[in-house]
């Protein structure tokens, strides 16, 4: 079948935590650095389809779930959601780990578990997003319907506007963001934060 996008499912969850782990090294596959394939997506994939399902849109195709955007149109009271439903379950499942040395990661997200850095949003720019796309599909143009499926929700919410984090060596999301109109707002010592008014 053609790819679709269309609105989130339930069923699609375990597709997109191994879409998450595919892209998630600066855009690529971040296999190799986790032992553990579900922690990244715990993180960054998971709990937004949980927290409020209509912010959360896919691109499938009959290899599965080869796309998404997961988002919250209110990042402080997300962080507060999270804290209180989503990180106890896994702070008791993941206890705190020490480096094993190997190259592996899993220790780095288990502290980020544990120790969740909470996120002032810029001023006008609420809410936050992830957005990941595989290789077999890029350069469709699926990550720009993406970001506008979402964009039109969140506007019928009457959010004024969103903000992401890109890794600095992520050069081709970069570029794909700013074609989208997203500003820098702020740099960090591994990349930058981007605005976009809606």
């Amino acid at each position: 079948m053609p790819a679709l996008l269309r609105r989130y499912h339930p069923s699609d969850l375990p597709g997109m935590y191994r879409l998450c782990l595919l892209t998630g090294e600066a855009g690529g596959d971040a296999t190799a650095l986790y032992r553990n394939p579900d922690l990244l997506a715990h993180l960054y994939c998971g709990p937004y389809p949980v927290a409020d399902p209509g912010l959360t849109f896919v691109v499938a195709d009959e290899q599965g779930v080869g796309g998404y955007v997961v988002a919250t149109a209110d990042t402080v009271a997300f962080d507060e959601w999270l804290d209180a439903s989503w990180w106890p379950s896994l702070r008791a499942q993941y206890p705190l780990l020490p480096d094993p040395g190997d190259g592996t990661a899993d220790h780095v997200l288990v502290e980020r578990i544990h120790h969740w850095q909470h996120v002032t949003p810029p001023a006008g720019f609420p809410a936050h997003l992830h957005i990941d796309l595989l290789p077999r599909l890029q350069g469709q143009g699926w990550g720009r319907r993406l970001i506008g499926a979402l964009s039109d929700e969140l506007r019928s919410r009457d959010v004024p506007g969103v903000h992401l984090g890109v890794d600095a060596r992520n050069t081709a999301a970069i570029a794909f963001y700013h074609r989208l109109g997203f500003q820098p707002e702020e740099s960090y010592e591994w990349g930058q934060r981007l605005v976009l008014s809606l």
